[in-house]
């Protein structure tokens, strides 16, 4: 089965219905921030990681996609992503959110195939 951006890999141990709020997210390289909303919505899923003081209190909304493990005990998420390749996505607007198809779209470029980082295959 293709498993598409806007949904947790079958391998990441989610729990539909879990509450991931206040989970620490761990990049590839480090930490990042912590889960601010979540949506484990079938074909929707995604994180609103707040990365604090790290890069000045911005949000970023990662496609459910990029977590590779959630460990319930540590309540950490782990995701295929470098530090500076989360800098570097498009900025969580909470007026556009996924509402708005221009945001998605941008979030499906940087994200998906073709994206800077050459995307996984999805």
């Amino acid at each position: 089965m293709t498993e598409d951006m806007w949904s947790y890999r079958s391998t990441s141990g989610h729990l539909a219905g879990a509450v991931l709020t206040g989970y620490k997210v761990e990049a590839t390289d480090g930490s990042i921030g912590k889960v601010d909303k979540h949506s484990d919505e079938v074909g929707d899923a995604y994180l609103v990681v707040d990365t604090g003081v790290w890069i000045f209190g911005k949000e970023v909304l990662l496609p459910a996609s990029t977590v590779v493990r959630i460990d319930p005990d540590e309540q950490k998420i782990y995701v295929d992503r470098t530090k500076e390749q989360i800098k570097d996505a498009p900025e969580f607007h909470r007026e556009k959110h996924l509402d708005d198809t221009e945001y998605r779209r941008e979030l499906g470029g940087y994200y998906g195939m073709g994206g800077p980082f050459g995307g996984r295959m999805i």
